[in-house]
């Protein structure tokens, strides 16, 4: 059974049941990513690293070396 019949079949019974129709398949996928986002920026700030910017700031050390020293 595919996601669309499951969804189809559960609309039916709550409709049969006068109960309210249950969401859309992928409704609140977005909210699920912005949830997750939060969640890992939550740990970063609690593990005492920065919470935004960390990919870029690693493309840049790896994009741009800083320059050796001739000691």
């Amino acid at each position: 059974m595919s996601i669309t019949q499951h969804h189809l079949l559960d609309t039916y019974r709550a409709r049969q049941l006068d109960e309210p129709a249950p969401p859309a398949p992928g409704a609140h996928d977005w909210q699920v990513v912005r949830e997750w986002r939060d969640h890992r920026q939550f740990r970063a700030v609690v593990a005492g690293r920065p919470a935004r910017g960390r990919l870029r700031q690693a493309l840049g050390r790896w994009l741009r070396p800083r320059p050796r020293s001739s000691c």
